[in-house]
């Protein structure tokens, strides 16, 4: 007999970090809907109902550390949803080096332990990590926030969209192990075109981004819906064997452009 229950968050405390608008706020809102109590740390004003919202600026640690002292206790599932792109100040802190933080923060000081679960909103932007994988382990070689950091001021070039998500989607691959023997499963989805605010503020460069393949199959943009719902199953207990997985989550683009079943315009957003 099958056990719904496991797809459900009751009894569970969750930390949504950019929750409060686009995607982070679709898998906050869902993730309270299935029972959690939802913590979200965001810049911006959280306009729906949470147990809590801490206003916290990503690109400084000292606020970060703040807004994790300002709730007791520990979590069982974080969110990691903030994100910015290219242009914008600080976009590696707030993009990669910040998440990290807060999710090893979280797991030293066993505030997020056994049976707890990691969800990232990478990209397909960072799919080339593989071929970059030297780079990009030498920056994940960086022990902390500061290093991280002056590691990116030292490397010109680094400070982008494109790079935070190979960091990222490496970074899951990576850490699924150790954190696995401390209990913790990690993963991350990686969008197609989404319709959010951010995308619509780039919307020449991302939602135009494989218009030919949703005008061939007569498919729409995908909705910050789609990708709450799927980071929410991820962190769910029904996700349990499921871990260091950069999930795709872009209607078969991706897969059907690299197999040649759609001849793509252009493979990689930019």
């Amino acid at each position: 007999m099958s056990d719904v229950t496991r797809f459900r968050y009751d009894g569970k405390r969750v930390l949504v970090v950019g929750g409060a608008t686009g995607m982070g706020a679709s898998a906050a809102q869902t993730v309270g809907d299935l029972g959690a109590e939802v913590i979200v740390l965001d810049h911006a004003a959280v306009e729906f109902p949470v147990a809590q919202a801490i206003q916290v600026d990503l690109r400084d640690r000292a606020a970060i550390d703040d807004a994790l002292a300002q709730f007791d206790g520990a979590v069982d599932a974080v969110f990691s949803a903030a994100g910015v792109a290219d242009g914008t100040p600080g976009l590696m802190k707030i993009n990669f080096i910040s998440h990290r933080h807060i999710v090893e923060s979280l797991i030293e000081n066993q505030r997020l332990g056994r049976g707890g679960a990691v969800c990232f909103i990478s990209s397909v932007a960072g799919l080339a990590w593989e071929s970059n994988l030297e780079q990009v382990k030498e920056f994940l070689d960086t022990p902390d926030h500061e290093s991280a950091a002056a590691w990116i001021d030292e490397h010109p070039g680094t400070d982008t969209y494109t790079f935070s998500k190979q960091a990222m989607n490496a970074y899951v691959a990576i850490q699924s192990y150790p954190f696995l023997k401390e209990g913790v499963r990690i993963n991350a989805i990686c969008p197609g075109p989404t319709d959010t605010p951010l995308a619509r503020a780039n919307a020449d460069m991302w939602l135009g981004f494989a218009q030919d393949y949703r005008d061939d199959t007569n498919t729409p943009h995908l909705v910050p819906q789609q990708m709450g719902d799927v980071m929410v199953f991820l962190n769910s207990e029904a996700a349990s064997g499921i871990s260091g997985v950069n999930l795709l989550v872009d209607t078969g683009h991706v897969m059907s452009s690299l197999t040649g079943s759609f001849a793509p315009g252009e493979l990689m957003m930019k």
